[in-house]
Formats: structure tokens, C-alpha cells, sequence
């Protein structure tokens, strides 16, 4: 496990690329949580903290891949059918009692064992629905290819395989592969421990009354359930007071216990922005102003040795931050190797002009067309306006250069699921 290196998060430039910021977060930001061995049923969305070597191969031997029968193909009659005796039954986890002769053939079923015999034993293998069985024989016809429906040995992992890297998210796929090689347990990396609070006497939470001129608290809401997503182990520390010192204690309190300390709005200037001298007061904080919309300001620093990370307050902006610059940093300091998220070529269905020198990020729902995918714009698309998140189904990628998108263009589009 690491620290935060001092001002790792410093930076006092102008508005800067949102590619330049994750390039230099990228070279600032290390793990800083710990490893722990973890059963497969409980290792699902955790971060592998080793790499995984197969200490066998998959499938540990040559089978079936369908039920049918296995025969010597050099036994087959090239001109028309052929007919063997059936000598033996092969079924998975029952492989055949002695070598397998020529001259006859044997019923096996998928997944069971090719047998030995002469020359490596039986080859080939009818599908049961093409054979006909007469008696104690089988009737094969013509035409097979020598190797047909058999599988090797090895034919999906050999021994000795890295087959899965340190750094990866583990998915049920990943789960399923190291089940396959007979690992019933991974070393991952422990939980990122994150506090969320929000501030300001106007903030209410939802399972409160909201006296007239208050809000209800949907930001920490809503970061606590991203968070929750990343796999993180998520402390609530509530709605702070428009305090200094109320602040600066409940960050002190935190500090030791969390790996990250997060929340959105009160980070600027204003004489009613608490957060940002509470902080200042127990670290340091710095501001990168980003090149993009929404969401320009973000604040990220250190309380101490834990990171801190401050998003817009309007709902939109925070969410958009979030999942740009914070969900990148969480996954750095959680131990990930992969930390952008795949974006997908879809044709715009809207029209749009835009500044020049800054990265917007449209919210989009997916409708079929064409053969492609369109992205339909939502029309209030207000940094405030959060409904237009729950009807999008992510963002469609507008660049620095773009000054004008017209309709029917091919766009890159971010969907929410690769990032929450």
C-alpha cells in the first residue's frame, strides 16, 4: 500500500484539455489500499491485486464436444458408409476401462474423455443425430472430416498461462475463468474507503421535512450510490454545517479512517463556501478548471494523507465530473490498470453548435435507426436539470475542435452503464 505523494492533485495552469488533466492524474495517482485473499462468491467487482497463472489446462484433456461416437478416422470407408460395432460407452467423468480398438467405435457424450488406443486412440466424432444405430452397430456415413467435434487438451488455457492480470475488475467472466483452473479464492484489493458529506444550512435530507428555502440533499445521494457501484466501502458522514470549524473537525475526524474524502458544491470563493478553508486548514486544495460543460470547476486535494475530491454543486455537473475526472482518480487510488471507459460510434440525431477549445458532453437516449444506433438529445439540458439523466442513457462525446454538429453525423457516445 502507498501514500498520496504531497500535491500530487497541485496544479495552478489555466483551463485545461480534460485528456491533459487524466494524463496527469494518471502520472500522480497511485494505489493506496492494501490486498486481501477473497472467495470467489465475494470477489465479484473487486480489483485482482496479483496476477493469476494456471496451474493446469483447461480442458485438462482432449473430449467430446458433442454426444455421439468416436472412431479411428482412418477406419471410415472414403466411398460411402461405414459400419462398426459398438464396443464401449464413454461419459463425462467415466472415462473407457482400457485402450480404445481400431475397427470399432465407441458412444461418448460432450465433455467426456477421448480414449486412448493405437496410434493416440480414436480421432473423430459423429454427431449422434448423423449416425444410425442398428443392433449392436453403428452406421456412419461418408464425408467427415478427420478431428471433427473433438476438443484438445489445453484448448482454451494451457498450464502455465497468465489468465488474468493484476488491476483488472473482476466480472462474473473473470470469476468463471479463475473457477476454471481450480481457484477457489483471489487476492484483491481491499474496498477504497470513501466519506461523503454535504454542507449548507439550506440542505435538507430526504428522510426530513424541508422548511420553506431549503433543499433536499440529492447530490450525496446520489455520489454514495456511484460510489457504492465502484465497489467502494461508502461512510456517510451527512450534511455539515455552514461552519468552519464544524467542518474542519468532522474532516479531521474522518481523515484516519478513509482513503477519500468527497463532496460537491461549497468549494469555491464565496464568503458562504465553508469547505474549502476547512480543508486548506488540515492540507491543501487546488482547483482544475476544465475545458469542459458541464461541469468546469473541480477541487481535488488532500486532507492530510487522503484524497479529496470536490464536485460542482449543480446535480448535472457533479454527476458529469464525477464519472470524467473522480470515478478515473477513485480507480487509481483503488489499485485498477484500466481507467477509461470505452466510448461507442453512433449517428447524432440532433444538431448543435458549440465554443470552440471546450469538450461538452450532451445527455442522449439510444433509439434504433438505420441500422445504427441514434443518439436523441434531451431538450432541457440544464446543469440543474437532473431529469435529463434519468431519461439519457449516457453522453454523447462533443470534441474541443467541433464548433457546429449537424444531424446524422457519427458521434462517440459514453454510455452511463460503463461508468457507474
Amino acid at each position: 500500500m502507498a501514500q498520496l505523494k504531497d500535491d500530487c492533485f497541485a496544479f495552478d495552469g489555466g483551463l485545461m484539455p480534460v485528456d491533459d488533466a487524466l494524463a496527469i492524474l494518471g502520472e500522480r495517482v497511485s494505489c493506496v489500499v492494501g490486498s486481501e485473499d477473497m472467495p470467489l462468491r465475494q470477489a465479484l467487482g473487486r480489483i485482482l491485486a496479483e496476477d493469476v497463472t494456471a496451474p493446469r489446462n483447461v480442458p485438462p484433456h482432449d473430449n467430446s464436444a458433442v454426444d455421439g461416437f468416436a472412431v479411428y478416422h482412418a477406419d471410415l470407408n472414403a466411398d460411402g458408409d461405414t459400419r462398426l460395432p459398438i464396443a464401449g460407452r464413454i461419459a463425462a467423468g467415466h472415462p473407457l476401462d482400457g485402450p480404445a480398438q481400431r475397427g470399432k467405435a465407441y458412444q461418448i457424450f460432450t465433455g467426456a474423455p477421448m480414449p486412448s488406443g493405437d496410434d493416440g486412440g480414436p480421432d473423430t466424432i459423429f454427431m449422434a443425430e448423423d449416425a444410425e444405430v442398428t443392433g449392436g452397430e453403428v452406421i456412419l456415413p461418408k464425408g467427415l472430416k478427420k478431428g471433427s467435434n473433438r476438443r484438445f487438451a489445453g484448448e482454451d488455457v494451457q498450464q502455465g498461462d497468465v489468465i488474468l492480470r493484476a488491476g483488472q475488475r473482476l466480472r462474473a467472466q473473470e470469476i468463471g475463468l479463475a473457477a476454471s483452473v481450480g481457484r477457489g479464492g483471489l487476492t484483491v484489493r481491499k474496498k477504497l474507503r470513501a466519506a461523503v458529506f454535504s454542507t449548507g444550512d439550506e440542505v435538507r435530507d430526504p428522510a426530513e421535512g424541508a422548511p420553506e428555502g431549503c433543499i433536499f440533499d440529492a447530490n450525496r445521494y446520489t455520489v454514495m450510490s456511484l460510489l457504492d457501484g465502484l465497489g467502494c466501502a461508502v461512510t456517510d458522514l451527512g450534511i455539515l454545517p455552514d461552519n468552519n470549524a464544524a467542518i474542519a473537525a468532522a474532516l479531521a475526524a474522518a481523515e484516519a479512517g478513509h482513503d477519500l474524502l468527497i463532496t460537491s458544491g461549497g468549494v469555491s470563493a464565496g464568503e458562504e463556501d465553508h469547505v474549502k478553508a476547512a480543508v486548506e486548514s488540515r492540507g491543501s486544495i487546488h482547483f482544475w478548471r476544465l475545458a469542459i460543460k458541464p461541469g468546469r470547476p473541480v477541487a481535488l486535494g488532500q486532507v492530510g494523507d487522503t484524497a479529496f475530491v470536490g464536485l460542482p454543486g449543480n446535480p448535472v455537473a457533479a454527476m458529469v465530473t464525477f464519472m470524467l475526472i473522480a470515478r478515473p482518480v477513485i480507480m487509481m487510488l483503488s489499485g485498477a490498470a484500466e481507467t477509461d471507459a470505452p466510448r461507442f460510434a453512433v449517428k447524432a440525431g440532433f444538431s448543435y453548435k458549440k465554443k470552440t477549445g471546450r469538450r461538452e458532453w450532451a445527455r442522449a437516449k439510444l433509439v434504433p435507426g438505420g441500422g445504427m444506433l441514434v443518439a436523441e438529445k434531451r431538450h432541457s439540458s440544464g446543469a440543474g436539470i437532473l431529469t435529463s439523466m434519468v431519461d439519457a442513457d449516457g453522453l454523447v462525446e462533443l470534441p474541443e475542435e467541433l464548433t457546429e454538429l449537424k444531424e446524422g453525423a457519427t458521434v462517440n457516445f459514453l454510455p452511463f452503464r460503463e461508468v457507474t
